[in-house]
């Protein structure tokens, strides 16, 4: 059960950045290699904000319970006792775990101040995604191909620099504890609400998607990925369009690093690693197919299932390969991504073309407007 709840969680986790990346890259044709960075930015922002929120809020509106929150070992001479609100949210950082404990139990006893945080958190994110994809915009507006694929690469490593080592972010080095949420649900239950969440969530982005690329707004996108010059000549806004998309890109990542980041209920820089939530996502894309929301699926369900059984099985495995174990998935993985683009290079379910109609049909089309023109005038 709980392998269950684990590979269905990453899978929907995974399946919110891939679309994104899935808009970005196989319809509107944008390298971003820099996939991270928004990911990344709502994974610190989840362990920056719910606790330092949910502690102010309970100043506006104080729940009636006496603040005593224990810090720190008294055998090794650091013990602390915080007694108010200020003194839990000045000392946020180097007595997180107590003060996350602390709030875990009043989150217990509460779900609407459960849900508030929640809300607040994920409107948040969004924004925040929003105003990173809106920054990455700027290199994506004037630059092309490999420059502006190496770019976004090294902006979305300069955000993990950053958060390994500026402590009041998440905690630097050590990382940072989130707040539980769901700890309304109780036990295990937890997880099992959190998995469901987070499946709503993907849900919801996944059709958010079918939807923008089956509207003309999609079909502009393709356009623009296809032949850039062409749809600037029929006037298109080309520049505005890319930078539209890579902040509504970006925003969704930042949901699937936040959801991630309460799920997992902590944060750590070095767990955002480009390997991790750029280069993989790729793969997870190209493996299903681009410009297609069910390849997407097809394909990261694949990877994070194959993935998670590699891992889950590892020791049983252990007998077979004559290298370390951990490295199985990787190779793995990379020998698939590699037969693939060599044997069937749109993958799993490629992009359904968009055919024109066939001229009999637009003649008769034409022919029929034509006819209402002529009998309208006739009447007036």
């Amino acid at each position: 059960m709980n392998f269950v709840l684990a590979v269905t969680a990453q899978l929907a986790v995974y399946l919110i950045i891939t679309i994104s990346l899935n808009i970005e890259y196989g319809y509107a044709g944008i390298p971003h290699f820099g996939k991270v960075l928004a990911v990344a930015g709502g994974a610190f922002l989840a362990g920056f904000l719910p606790g330092r929120v949910g502690i102010l809020l309970l100043k506006l509106f104080p729940h009636g319970d006496i603040v005593n929150i224990v810090c720190g070992q008294e055998e090794a001479g650091s013990l602390k006792i915080l007694t108010s609100l200020d003194e839990a949210l000045g000392q946020y950082i180097p007595c997180n775990n107590a003060v996350i404990d602390w709030l875990g139990g009043v989150i217990a006893s509460n779900i609407g101040f459960a849900l508030l945080l929640i809300i607040i958190t994920l409107v948040s994110s969004g924004l925040l995604g929003g105003f990173l994809g809106f920054i990455t915009s700027y290199p994506g507006i004037r630059l092309r191909g490999d420059y502006l694929a190496m770019v976004l690469l090294a902006m979305g490593e300069m955000l993990r620099i950053i958060g390994l080592n500026y402590e009041p972010l998440v905690g630097g080095t050590l990382g940072i504890s989130v707040p539980n949420l769901y700890a309304w649900a109780g036990g295990e239950l937890r997880f099992v609400v959190a998995t469901v969440f987070i499946i709503l969530i993907a849900a919801g982005v996944y059709f958010y998607a079918e939807l923008l690329v089956r509207s003309p707004l999609g079909r502009l996108l393709r356009a623009m990925r296809d032949n850039e010059v062409t749809a600037e000549s029929l006037g298109k806004d080309v520049a505005g369009l890319r930078m539209r998309t890579l902040v509504v890109g970006s925003a969704i990542a930042s949901l699937g690093g936040t959801l991630y980041a309460l799920y997992t209920g902590g944060v750590i820089a070095t767990t955002y690693s480009r390997v991790s939530w750029t280069f993989w996502p790729w793969v997870m894309v190209i493996l299903g197919g681009t410009a297609n929301n069910v390849g997407t699926l097809a394909g990261t369900s694949a990877f994070v299932v194959f993935r998670q059984l590699i891992i889950f099985y590892k020791d049983r495995l252990a007998g077979f390969v004559p290298f370390n174990i951990v490295w199985l998935d990787t190779l793995i993985l990379g020998a698939v991504l590699l037969v693939i683009l060599l044997q069937r290079p749109e993958g799993i379910i490629p992009e359904k073309p968009t055919f024109t109609l066939r001229r009999e049909k637009l003649l008769s089309i034409i022919g029929g407007d034509v006819k209402k023109g002529v009998g309208k005038e006739e009447d007036s």
